[in-house]
Formats: structure tokens, sequence, C-alpha cells
């Protein structure tokens, strides 16, 4: 497969620049890979397709607001810093722009409580930067950050955003970008899923701005994925091993999800426990091991996004699927509509 095999145009009006109004009323629609089928529901259906004994693969990553204003030295230009890591000492990899006016040993300013000094540049074009703060870094960003909306969101972000962009289950503090496909959780509806026998099980993997970095080489095998941390703890794994020991179906809400999954399966086809960095990069014709069902949104064009979901779909299928949804009008990207695979 070749980069162009995943071009499609998308009408901008589609790209989604605001969230449903109730998460859970968000449209769906549901892809069954044995007939080729494909259905329109409201995302509060999908517990239809869920069956006793199943398992619920969630991301409980938590979306910081990683996106800083700062004003540069000497010259009190404005720049934004992007949060992507945390490396040690006070030191993190961020993007800047506007990029060319931020050179190694400019300082940059954010605020009265936080500065930091620019000490090195990587590969990616970002920044490497060494913060000075009195107290608790994250308490000083979370009052002076913004959430870090994806790039195709052409809007600041508003108050709202920081509940919004966000899954109702969000726990571990960490990403930079949402698990998009856990935003049309409710409480209720995983309440309703646990009382029909459904095994919810959180998992961690922390989005970086890989998720929508462009991939640059027609010949995908050259594409190099930004590598992520993530965590599947020895309760995670017994349970998801668990259930497909008795015959429940894994479930993964995201591709996040299912790059975790698959980064840690065993040669006999089990999870294991473990947590690390994967810059797992999973596009056709891999086969995917151990999920059975995916919930995942609508994906940018030629994005490893939409690879992920081609690979466990079908190219074609997938395709097919999509220009459907271009027609009914689905809402696209981050804030849009779900798809589930069946």
């Amino acid at each position: 497969m070749k980069l162009s095999d995943f071009k499609f145009d998308l009408p901008e009006k589609l790209i989604a620049e605001f969230p449903a109004e109730k998460r859970d009323q968000s449209r769906l629609m549901v892809l069954n890979r044995k007939d080729e089928s494909i259905e329109e529901k409201k995302f509060s259906d999908i517990i239809d397709y869920f069956d006793k004994g199943d398992c619920l693969v969630i991301n409980e990553t938590k979306v910081f607001p990683a996106r800083l204003m700062g004003t540069k030295d000497k010259t009190d230009a404005q720049v934004e810093i992007f949060l992507l890591r945390e490396l040690e000492n006070s030191m993190w990899e961020v993007l800047v722009r506007p990029a060319r006016k931020v050179r190694v040993g400019n300082r940059l300013t954010i605020g009265d409580e936080l500065s930091c000094d620019v000490i090195d540049n990587t590969v990616s074009g970002g920044r490497v930067v060494r913060f000075f703060y009195e107290g608790d870094f994250f308490e000083i960003v979370e009052k002076l950050g913004k959430s870090p909306l994806p790039p195709y969101i052409k809007r600041e972000p508003i108050p709202s955003d920081k509940e919004r962009y966000q899954t109702i289950y969000a726990k571990t503090r960490g990403a930079v970008a949402a698990p998009t496909a856990g935003l049309h959780f409710t409480k209720k509806l995983l309440e309703k899923l646990e009382k029909k026998g459904v095994t919810i099980v959180p998992i961690v993997l922390h989005l970086g701005l890989g998720s929508f970095r462009p991939v640059m080489v027609e010949d995908l095998s050259r594409h190099k994925m930004d590598s992520e941390y993530f965590e599947i703890t020895e309760n995670a794994a017994k349970t998801i091993n668990d259930t497909m020991k008795n015959g429940g179906r894994i479930v993964a809400v995201g591709t996040s999800v299912v790059r975790a999954l698959e980064s840690v399966v065993t040669s006999e086809g089990w999870v294991k426990t473990m947590s690390g960095w994967t810059d797992k990069f999973i596009y056709p014709p891999y086969e995917v091991k151990i999920v059975d069902r995916m919930i995942t949104n609508f994906h940018l064009p030629q994005s490893t996004l939409i690879m992920l979901v081609s690979a466990f779909a079908g190219k074609e299928f997938v395709f097919k699927a999509y220009q459907q949804a271009i027609k009914s009008e689905f809402r696209f990207y981050s804030y849009g509509d779900a798809m589930l695979i069946c």
C-alpha cells in the first residue's frame, strides 16, 4: 500500500468545529465486516451491539492544556509553545510557532509564573526547552494553558473545550490529544453496558501530536511513528485474556487502544503486562490480533489513523463507508461522529 492509496476529498463543511450537544447523540455508522453491510444509527444505540461477557477497553489518558502563549526576550514577540512530552530535569520537547523566530539561547516568558530557555533543536523541527518556575508545574500549566485542539479546528479554544475535549473517564494526565472515539460515552451509557454484563477495562496511551503529523513518504514502510507512552496493568491484561478464553469479544475504543494492545501481544496471541513507549505503525496488510471490534471516529485522508482502520476492516470497505458518510453528511474528525466496526 502507498500513501496515495489513502487519499480522498472531504467537503470542508463536514469538519466538526464543535462537539455534538450531547455526547451520546452523535451519529454512529456501523460496519459489518462479514457481509460488508453499513447501518446508520445514533451512538446511544451502540449498547445493542454488545453481549454479556464482552470486554470494552478504554484509554483513560487525560489531556492537559498543552498550548501556552509566551513572549520572546528582548523583542516581546508572541510565541506559541506546545508541550509535547516531558524529558527530565524540567526539560520538555515542544513545538513553537512561529518556529523561525525561536532559536537556541532564547528565553520565553509565559505569564508571571513560568519561563523557559530554548536549549536545543529536535529532528522533527521542534525545540527542547528548560522551564523555570516555583510550585507545581502542572498546576501552573492548568492555569495558563489552553486546550490543545487539533490543527484542523481553526477556531480558538473556548472554556467548554476543557471539558468536552476530554473523555468522561479521563484519569491519568499526559496526553496532548484526546482519544476521540471515547468522547461519545456518557456515564449513563457505561453503566448500561456494565448492567448488560460488559466488563470495562482501562489502559493508558498518552497521545502525542504524532496522531496528526502527516505522512511524508509514498512508501509507507519508511514512515516512522512518534513514540507514545503506554501502560497495561496486570489486572487489565488478565481481564482481557480471560475474556478471550471465555469466548467474549474485545472491543477497543479508539485507534490508541488498538496500538497499545498490538504493542504487547505475545507470540501465543495473548496480552502481556507492560509499560513503556511504542512507535508501532499499523497499516494494511497488517492483521490485528487482539481486537474483535473497534469504535473510532472518521479520520483525515492519508493519516496513520485511517491506515490503521483500513488494516482492521479492509481498505476498500472503509473507503466505501467513508463515501457513504460524506453523502449522508456525517461529521468528521475529533469532534465528529463515530464508527463501530464489527
